[in-house]
């Protein structure tokens, strides 16, 4: 398991890679202002269109191609 320091630091770098800074700086300002439930967010659309068949053999091939 990663420790806090380690786990924001990655994923600021992935929000700065895909975002940039200022989409990034947005995006964390948003999360901030508004209530946000990250889980059921997560449960209502991250995987909606997605079977769970479907999801496992997503989550196979990447753990295969990110070995």
């Amino acid at each position: 398991m990663t420790n806090s320091v380690a786990l924001l630091d990655k994923g600021m770098r992935c929000l700065n890679n895909e975002l940039g800074i200022l989409d990034t700086e947005r995006f964390v300002a948003l999360l901030l202002s508004e209530p946000f439930d990250y889980t059921e967010w997560r449960r209502d659309n991250l995987f909606s269109d997605m079977s769970l068949d479907e999801i496992i053999d997503a989550a196979d091939k990447y753990c295969k191609e990110n070995r």
